[in-house]
């Protein structure tokens, strides 16, 4: 596949794929919204609706480093067509379905076809725009990949509350089927290549990324290694891990799903760890905000949505910025991005139950851009040292790495909020003593004595309010620290400057 010199044509390849991508990546959490509709429809218990997310992250996070072998095998063009059509046929059926049996099945199979499409649309566009322009294309891509996360819940509340909970699938069909016309019609195709698969290697990366990301995913709410099946899941992954690792390294005649010189290249390891800790610090700070607006502050779905979207704005903000000065060396913006970042979750280390919007606002406004700055400039890093034969699967395994990144921040934040909420409790409990000046002068404001029926339902709601906002803010610490362990990193790449006469040429 080659660089597209007709700027109309360029710009419909772009519409194709970053449709495409949209429609992906709105899909994980734009449905979160919809869960408790779901789980009446269904009459599903708590930890039953649940699969409805983990079994869509599973079957992609297994299939989405496959990537680079279908590619070669199919050829960029027909394995896009073949990902958009399936993901828009399955996210109708997933609409369509009767029982949690039926909706299971169809988001395990959505998640297969979704696999692909964001790794295949970072590879296309890397391929679609020459070298000086791919921190614009990255800036354009980028934008894509943040808006279903940002606005996903804002979306998914307004459809769930207008309509219901089976527009948040149907809603893909249209995106998906404007997406498939522009690929068939003006998406160039890439050249196939033979190329065998490893099964057995197969099975081992399979089993360790699907016992990782459902480790993730109900380590939580199994009571993490309290639970004997998340003890076998997580000895089943290691195994696996360690097995697809020696497999890859003693038989030297099988062609491994990863080509290990992509492990060779400095800029792209480094991206993919930052940017696992950039998804750990985004989907932590969004789920942490929207469980303390609902929760703590009682804000309805959609206005919650709304308090929340201008981080989005500034990202894309950010994002416009970055490819309009793709020129400039990237140190800088992912130095400025992680700095913004770590300053607005530490805003976030002074909350309290009596904060006004803008304690929200502000500090979102202020990660929107951080976020926007380093994530478009880790996607450039990550892919633009690489062969273009390695893009494809280096384009997998980066998307694999930030949605592992994903699933650590919901998994940090929920074990966080649940066992810190449990300390605070417990802490603040101690202090519920007849000889505590505090609870009698607390409860006459309110016209109560410590006898009175209701005094201590009163007093067992403040704790429990005050407990979860103490969680919160340890949530809070934990990202912001999770940021700063990031600097070191940046100082490891070998920034490179991309021209058009050469690949790469390293500026120390």
């Amino acid at each position: 596949m080659s660089v597209i010199a007709d700027k109309r044509t360029r710009f419909l390849v772009t519409l194709s794929v970053m449709s495409a991508t949209v429609m992906q990546v709105l899909d994980t959490t734009i449905v979160n919204v919809a869960l408790p509709d779901m789980q009446g429809t269904f009459s599903a218990a708590p930890d039953q609706i649940s699969w409805v997310l983990t079994s869509y992250l599973v079957s992609s996070a297994i299939f989405m480093p496959l990537t680079g072998y279908f590619t070669d095998r199919f050829g960029r063009k027909w394995y896009l067509l073949v990902s958009v059509l399936g993901f828009t046929i399955t996210s109708a059926l997933c609409g369509l379905s009767l029982s949690l049996n039926q909706m299971v099945i169809y988001r395990l199979l959505q998640g297969v076809f979704g696999a692909a499409l964001v790794p295949l649309s970072q590879a296309i566009m890397m391929d679609t725009y020459p070298l000086e322009e791919r921190g614009k294309a990255m800036a354009i891509w980028g934008i894509g990949v943040m808006v279903g996360p940002i606005l996903g819940p804002t979306l998914g509340g307004y459809l769930t509350d207008t309509l219901n909970w089976r527009w948040t699938f149907y809603v893909n069909v249209p995106v998906g089927l404007l997406s498939l016309f522009l690929a068939w019609k003006v998406v160039p195709d890439s050249e196939k290549k033979s190329r065998s698969l490893d099964w057995l290697s197969l099975s081992c990366m399979a089993m360790a990324i699907g016992g990782t990301q459902y480790v993730l995913d109900r380590g939580n709410q199994d009571d993490w290694f309290e639970a004997r099946s998340i003890k076998i899941i997580t000895f089943l992954a290691a195994i696996s891990l360690l097995s697809y690792v020696l497999l890859n390294f003693l038989r030297k005649k099988v062609k491994p799903i990863f080509d290990p010189s992509l492990f060779q290249d400095r800029n792209f390891v480094i991206s993919c760890v930052m940017m696992t800790g950039m998804g750990l610090g985004l989907f932590g700070s969004l789920v942490i905000q929207a469980l303390m607006l609902e929760n703590l502050f009682n804000y309805p779905t959609f206005t919650t949505g709304l308090t929340m979207a201008p981080r989005g704005i500034a990202s894309m903000m950010a994002m416009m910025l970055v490819g309009k000065f793709s020129k400039l060396n990237p140190k800088y913006f992912i130095f400025l991005g992680i700095i913004l970042n770590a300053i607005a979750t530490y805003i976030g280390t002074f909350y309290n139950l009596n904060i006004s919007p803008g304690w929200i606002i502000i500090p979102s406004f202020i990660q929107g851009f951080g976020i926007g700055f380093a994530m478009i400039s880790l996607s450039t890093i990550a892919l633009s040292t690489l062969p273009p034969h390695l893009i494809p699967e280096g384009a997998g395994l980066f998307s694999l790495m930030r949605t592992l990144g994903f699933s650590i921040g919901i998994s940090a934040v929920a074990t966080i909020l649940t066992r810190h909420t449990q300390i605070a409790w417990n802490h603040l409990s101690g202090f519920l003593q007849p000889f505590n000046p505090a609870v009698a002068h607390y409860l006459q404001a309110l016209s109560l004595k410590p006898t009175s029926p209701f005094s201590a339902a009163v007093l067992a709601n403040e704790i429990s309010q005050q407990a979860q906002m103490m969680a919160v803010v340890d949530v809070f610490i934990m990202i912001s620290w999770s940021f700063a362990v990031m600097f070191p990193l940046i100082f490891l790449f070998k920034f490179t400057k991309l021209t058009t006469k050469t690949h790469a040429t390293a500026i120390e």
